[in-house]
């Protein structure tokens, strides 16, 4: 079975849903999503997802797969879209990575073997009472005498990777750092052609970026957040701290105006677009398309197309 598939990725509001749309059409293909907010259900508007009638026009997965008040892992997306795109290879079809989410997209291609599949509850509750008991400073010197170089990298209060970092050594006897390496040493799951989408002029995307903010707006986001807190949706979940969510809900507690929430959004997401180019920057062979006006997907397909 091929286990060629497509990537497309790039910073926030650079067209890759609408890309993907485009290839999926044109190479008999079937997305997959690759961003951490849109496999919340009823999180649609901030998350920028694909409309009904995109996906009517075009197989989407990993959509609407999890309750906003759910936690969900790398590990556990990398299972889940790992399953996905198995299948739509298996029926002969091109599965279309789009997203830009890098973690996710790299771990998939990778085919990591996380080591918090490996979990146990049991000893995870008996190192946290260890950190309640004897303080962050005595866990990290704890994870330093096992494993010097993990130790190094994390600081005193990272109550989360350092007890992860314990757990994985007392379960396996290995310590993260060597299950890391055995991971990276391991083929890639999945032959991929990565696309990164970006604009030429970084003032055009943050302009794009505060269009798309202000159509949000428009389209109901306070809205769609109002109605996410009434259903019980918790404010202090994973998924309300997303942009655009955390923002809206403070003005909807009366902490900030709705227009102070409009320039934070815009800003956040600048920030973030800034962090995804430096993350899919370090993508080996990687096509970069970069728009210099309005996104002419037709030609930029036809040029993905010609280079696969």
């Amino acid at each position: 079975m091929s286990k060629k598939i497509l990537v497309i990725c790039g910073p926030t509001a650079t067209g890759k849903t609408l890309l993907g749309i485009e290839l999926a059409l044109s190479l008999g293909g079937e997305i997959v999503s690759a961003d951490s907010m849109q496999i919340y259900r009823r999180m649609d508007i901030g998350t920028a997802k694909a409309t009904p009638e995109e996906r009517a026009a075009v197989p989407h997965h990993m959509l609407d797969v999890a309750e906003p008040q759910e936690n969900w892992s790398v590990a556990r997306y990398v299972e889940e879209a790992a399953r996905c795109c198995d299948d739509i290879l298996a029926r002969g079809k091109l599965p279309i990575l789009v997203g830009g989410t890098g973690l996710y997209i790299d771990s998939l291609i990778a085919g990591r073997d996380f080591a918090e599949n490996d979990g146990d509850a049991g000893l995870r509750e008996k190192l946290n009472a260890d950190w309640d008991r004897l303080g962050g400073g005595a866990m990290h010197e704890r994870l330093r005498a096992v494993d010097p170089e993990r130790a190094e990298k994390l600081a005193v209060t990272d109550r989360r990777r350092i007890v992860r970092a314990l757990e994985v050594w007392e379960l396996t006897g290995k310590t993260i750092t060597e299950h890391d390496e055995e991971t990276r040493r391991l083929p890639p799951r999945y032959e991929a052609k990565r696309v990164v989408l970006t604009y030429a002029d970084r003032a055009a995307l943050y302009a794009r970026i505060d269009r798309r903010v202000d159509a949000m707006a428009d389209q109901g986001l306070f809205e769609e957040v109002a109605g996410l807190l009434a259903d019980g949706v918790p404010a202090d979940c994973t998924a309300m701290q997303a942009i655009g969510y955390k923002e809206a809900a403070q003005a909807l507690r009366g902490e900030i105006s709705r227009a102070e929430a409009l320039e934070q959004i815009k800003m956040a997401s600048r920030r973030y677009a800034k962090r995804q180019l430096t993350w899919f920057r370090r993508a080996p062979d990687a096509l970069w398309i970069e728009w210099t006006g309005e996104p002419d997907f037709s030609a930029a397909a036809g040029k993905i197309v010609l280079s696969m």
